[in-house]
Formats: structure tokens, C-alpha cells, sequence
């Protein structure tokens, strides 16, 4: 039997975790009569996308990444529309993607899966040219993802600590979304473009999404007093987000967005800079995951 060749791009950094023990671990749980395992890190931002062309310039047969969404997004994106599948190991602060993906949080168990080489195929969009895979986003989360790559409080109480700091003094904007030829104009505190039903650690904004339909689920939060942030916090954690008077969600395929102003984008909860109109797209079906 010939062995599958197998690349590991580690983010050292990603959830505030310490990764340097992974290769050890890692090597413990793959199966070796199967794999051929090599392993990198990752030493900056987009360094993971080089190190993912690499890997697919070499001809590996699975690509793996060693992170959070952000990590995820950069190894993905190479790997669209190509017959090289995608493996996860979540060692991110929220694990969005990995988590509708039932993979394991577990290192044993993740690494696990890839022993059984189980291949499925998902949805990614686009926002201009731009992939996303789990969720992209403006407005509050944006402005969010953005002061938390500043940040040298990794984690979850990290981001917390950001999103307190900002949520009483954050101005909603107007927007203007066509979605597949039908405008809808609304004022927002956040506009969320759902590929996966949550942001990650359970928070789900748009609980009947899917990564295989096809379709991006449009979620329009609408402006509310920031004293009511609790009841929001309860609706996502409860998988009711969908229920709330304050949430609307629009599914589509092809969407643009007409925003009053300039702000901050969000891909997979790395901050992007964008004009104030863009266009959002779905590539169905076109990323080979193992999961």
C-alpha cells in the first residue's frame, strides 16, 4: 500500500494555546501505515497560504490545519476547487468551522479522524474574491475581530473583554443588500453572511444553516440597547437567535452590499479591508473536507 503524503501547517499561536508538544502527539495517533506526515508552522499572517501552495505544489494528498478559523481560511482557500481535501485539527479560540463539522476538540481524536480518510464536500463563499468558509461579517463583529487582532489576550475571555469594551458607544449603520435581485434596505448593528449556522463555541446567529445547501444565510441584527447584550448572548447560546425579534435572517446565493460608510470586514474572523460596496457569492460544493 502506498502511503498518503500528509502536511500539518501549525499556527503557534492560534487560541492561545501552546502548540510545540503537537508533532509528538500528532505522530502518536496517525496511523503510519497510512501517512507520510511532514509539519510546519506557521510564522505570520498568510504564512499558512504560502505554506498550503507549497504543500499543493509538492503534490501532498491532505492538507492540515493546525488552528482556528482564521488558520483554516488561509490553508482552504488553496485548496478550493482542487481534489486535495482539507483536514482540521480546532486549536482555536471559538472553532466554528470544525465544530458544525463534528470534528473532535480532543487532539487524539481529531488527529484520529484522519485515519479513517472520510471526505465530504461543503459550500464556500466569496465576498469579492475573497473566500470564506464558516462566516463572514460587518458591522459590530467586525469592528470586533478586528480589535481582537490586536489583542495579546488570546481565547474567549479575550474576546469577551474586547466586545464589553466596545458594545456601548458602537453606531449602527444603513445598509442596502441586494440579495439574488430583491433589495432590502435596513439599519443594522451587525450584518452576519452565514456559510455554517454559528461563530464558534456554540454561539449559533443562524441555527438552520448549512455548509452543503448552496445557499448563505443573510443575518440582519438589528440595533438594540446594549443593556439587552445578555438576552442576545442567551439567544445564540440556546440556538434561538432565528426567534428573535431582533434577527433577521435571508437566504441567497448571490448578494451586494451598499453600506452608509466605510468600516471594518470580517472573513472567518480575520479583519478585512474593503471599499463600502461589495459583493458576495457562493461557490457550492467546491472544498473537500475530511470529517
Amino acid at each position: 500500500m502506498n502511503k498518503k503524503n500528509i502536511l500539518f501547517i501549525i499556527n503557534p499561536i492560534s487560541g492561545g494555546k501552546n502548540k510545540r508538544g503537537f508533532k509528538r502527539r500528532a505522530l502518536q495517533y496517525l496511523d503510519k501505515n497510512l501517512f507520510s506526515a511532514d509539519f510546519v508552522f506557521s510564522e505570520e499572517s498568510h504564512h499558512a497560504e504560502v505554506l498550503a501552495k507549497e504543500g499543493l505544489a509538492s503534490g501532498c494528498d491532505y492538507i492540515v490545519a493546525v488552528g482556528g478559523d482564521g488558520t483554516i481560511n488561509e490553508v482552504a482557500k488553496v485548496l478550493v476547487g482542487t481534489e486535495t481535501p482539507l483536514g482540521i485539527i480546532p486549536e482555536g479560540s471559538g472553532n466554528g468551522l470544525a465544530r458544525t463539522l463534528n470534528i473532535p476538540k480532543d487532539q487524539k481524536a481529531a488527529v484520529s479522524l484522519l485515519n479513517k480518510q472520510r471526505i465530504d464536500e461543503i459550500d464556500s463563499g466569496f465576498i469579492n474574491d475573497v473566500p470564506f468558509f464558516n462566516m463572514a461579517g460587518m458591522g459590530f463583529d467586525a469592528l470586533i475581530s478586528s480589535r481582537f487582532a490586536q489583542e495579546d489576550f488570546r481565547g474567549p475571555l479575550g474576546y469577551m473583554k474586547t466586545v464589553l469594551s466596545e458594545i456601548s458607544h458602537y453606531k449602527p449603520l444603513t445598509y442596502n443588500i441586494t440579495i439574488d435581485g430583491e433589495l432590502y434596505n435596513r439599519e443594522a448593528f451587525m450584518v452576519s453572511i452565514a456559510n455554517s449556522p454559528q461563530y464558534g463555541n456554540d454561539a449559533y446567529i443562524s441555527p438552520e444553516a448549512s455548509i452543503k445547501d448552496g445557499l448563505l444565510d443573510v443575518c440582519i441584527v438589528k440595533p438594540f440597547h446594549w443593556v439587552l447584550f445578555p438576552k442576545m448572548i442567551y439567544h445564540l447560546f440556546s440556538k434561538t437567535a432565528d426567534k428573535t425579534e431582533y434577527v433577521e435572517i435571508i437566504q441567497g446565493k448571490n448578494i451586494r452590499i451598499e453600506r452608509s460608510k466605510k468600516e471594518e470586514v470580517h472573513v472567518d474572523g480575520e479583519p478585512l479591508s474593503l471599499d463600502k460596496d461589495f459583493t458576495i457569492k457562493v461557490l457550492p460544493k467546491s472544498l473537500q473536507v475530511i470529517c
